[in-house]
């Protein structure tokens, strides 16, 4: 358990930032949820609205420090190909 005056601050910090990171992720997800869902009910218009949305969700993730650069990335590439294949049929 902290003992120092600084130490109960960072304690209370931390747990502040915890919650804030905690709904930052969760909204990143349903983001995510929603391109997915678009993506498996085959509706291209659906999943590409649904693509925009979240990148710029994602990308905010990473100025905020809760998702590495490369990761949203990744997660973005993927899922914009599987969205262009949609379109493609």
């Amino acid at each position: 358990m902290a003992n120092t005056l600084q130490s109960k601050k960072r304690a209370r910090q931390t747990e502040r930032r915890t919650d804030v990171n905690k709904a930052r992720r969760s909204r990143i997800r349903t983001f995510l949820r929603k391109v997915e869902e678009a993506i498996a009910s085959g509706n291209a218009d659906a999943a590409r609205d649904a693509l925009k949305a979240a990148q710029p969700e994602l990308m905010r993730g990473v100025t905020k420090g809760i998702v590495h650069k490369n990761t949203a990335s990744r997660k973005v590439s993927r899922l914009a190909a599987r969205v262009k294949t949609m379109t493609a049929l």
